[in-house]
């Protein structure tokens, strides 16, 4: 069973601190949803994750199975089984959607699919999603509306299946139909047990489609507060404000019982 765990995390953005102390264990099988106020350091988290050399990790450890992760490269973070999708997918122009995504695949099993069968699978890939199959030749992301960029993140966790999903606001200016899409394509994944989910998120729309297993409220750069989806809906219905501009995270004595995250508190 893959594992990542990251243990008293701390990341600076230009001498900045942003994340003051994470501590996440994610399993295959498990989806966890972060939710927290706007600037609470979630972006960062994903980044530093990922290995976006803006995000300069000053502090803690960060394991894929008990390999070092910060010790490797961002493609060798990739072909691990990383896998990032981003809030804002960035255009490769010249670059077809279909290269792009054999080219993925071909790093992350070790060997480049057999042409005619790479052609079904990725047909089938796209039709469970509801994309064109013309959307195989345009650029990557050039000219995709969101929702044409969201579904794309997702084509591409179905087809590479890493074992670590981390998906940064994925429900960002989907609209109903799409958002809907993009999240049983997620749940395809989450289906077969052997994928791991970090789910960023505002708000709660999304979870309503992917539920998750464990839901931890960032604050300030670390975990002050975790719990399951009924945490969600209450941080829908009363918002962020009773942990205030200086919330802080108590010492560790206070953990729940469970599998749950050394260093996280909840709050009474």
């Amino acid at each position: 069973m893959a594992t990542l765990e990251i243990r008293d995390l701390e990341v600076a953005v230009e001498d900045k601190k942003i994340l003051t102390g994470v501590n996440l264990t994610i399993r295959a099988g498990e989806t966890h949803a972060i939710m927290g106020p706007n600037g609470s350091g979630k972006s960062t988290l994903a980044y530093a994750i990922a290995g976006h050399p803006k995000y300069t990790v000053t502090g803690g450890t960060v394991t894929l199975d008990g390999d070092d992760v910060l010790a490797m490269a961002v493609d060798e973070r990739a072909r691990a089984g990383i896998f990032l999708a981003m809030q804002y997918p960035v255009e490769v122009p010249g670059v077809s959607v279909s290269n792009f995504l054999r080219t993925a695949v071909t790093a992350v099993r070790g060997e480049a699919p057999k042409l005619r069968l790479w052609v079904k699978e990725q047909r089938e890939a796209m039709a469970r999603l509801g994309v064109d199959p013309a959307f195989a030749e345009r650029s990557v992301n050039e000219g995709f509306s969101g929702g044409e960029k969201k579904r794309h993140e997702v084509l591409q966790l179905e087809l590479l299946r890493p074992k670590i999903a981390v998906l940064d606001e994925t429900d960002s200016g989907l609209d109903v139909d799409a958002l809907r899409d993009v999240s049983e394509g997620v749940n395809r994944v989450r289906a077969g047990g052997e994928t791991g989910v970090l789910l960023i998120t505002h708000y709660t729309r999304i979870l309503k489609y992917i539920e998750p297993d464990f839901v931890h409220v960032f604050v300030k750069g670390r975990i002050v507060e975790q719990g399951g989806k009924e945490l969600a809906d209450e941080l829908e219905a009363h918002g962020y404000t009773k942990y205030g501009p200086d919330a802080t995270a108590p010492a560790a004595p206070g953990l729940p019982t469970g599998p749950v995250l050394p260093g996280a508190v909840t709050t009474a």
